[in-house]
């Protein structure tokens, strides 16, 4: 596996019902390639996962410095539609890809993205709901289907089955 000791990476959570396996896996998996994880949320109250999980970020999303990581993870899970219109984070979406860093995010979470306008004429993927497709192809994305799905410096990937996939193509990649 590729060494990534020192990359930082913030990891945005909802506050409640995010998909536990996609925060737990991917973190697993980018802390044993030697990154450091920043847990970001709305608030530092523990936040609790769709079935049970529960983790106290490190900062709130307003806090979140684009300059000091090396990439930005958004996670899914039902809770992550909050974040669909969220103007903080869209903007930190926006800033990630605006100064190069790795920008990702996986199930539902892909919709972020597309509504920061980040994924028009890109390749992406996203969890198979038709509400989640459409917003994509609605925002101008080539929606591939696949498990994970890399353009440039933008990863996505479409649920739990694939966030172990969805971290070594991060990892891979910083």
């Amino acid at each position: 596996m590729t060494n990534i000791t020192g990359k930082r990476i913030v990891m945005i959570i909802a506050p409640e019902k995010f998909r536990d396996e996609e925060l737990i896996k991917t973190r697993d998996e980018l802390e044993r390639a030697g990154g450091i994880i920043t847990i970001a949320s709305t608030t530092t109250d523990i936040a609790t996962g769709m079935f049970g999980a529960t983790v106290k970020p490190d900062i709130t999303l307003d806090m979140v410095n684009v300059d000091e990581y090396d990439a930005v993870v958004f996670i899914g899970g039902s809770g992550s539609e909050m974040y669909f219109e969220h103007s903080t984070a869209l903007n930190i979406a926006r800033d990630a890809n605006l100064k190069n860093k790795l920008l990702s995010a996986i199930c539902i979470a892909p919709s972020i993205l597309a509504n920061a306008d980040l994924l028009k004429g890109k390749r992406a993927t996203v969890w198979a709901g038709d509400k989640y497709i459409t917003i994509l192809r609605e925002k101008g994305a080539y929606f591939t289907g696949e498990n994970v799905t890399r353009d440039n410096r933008i990863i996505t990937a479409n649920g739990p089955n694939a966030a172990r996939q969805f971290a070594k193509t991060i990892v891979d990649n910083l």
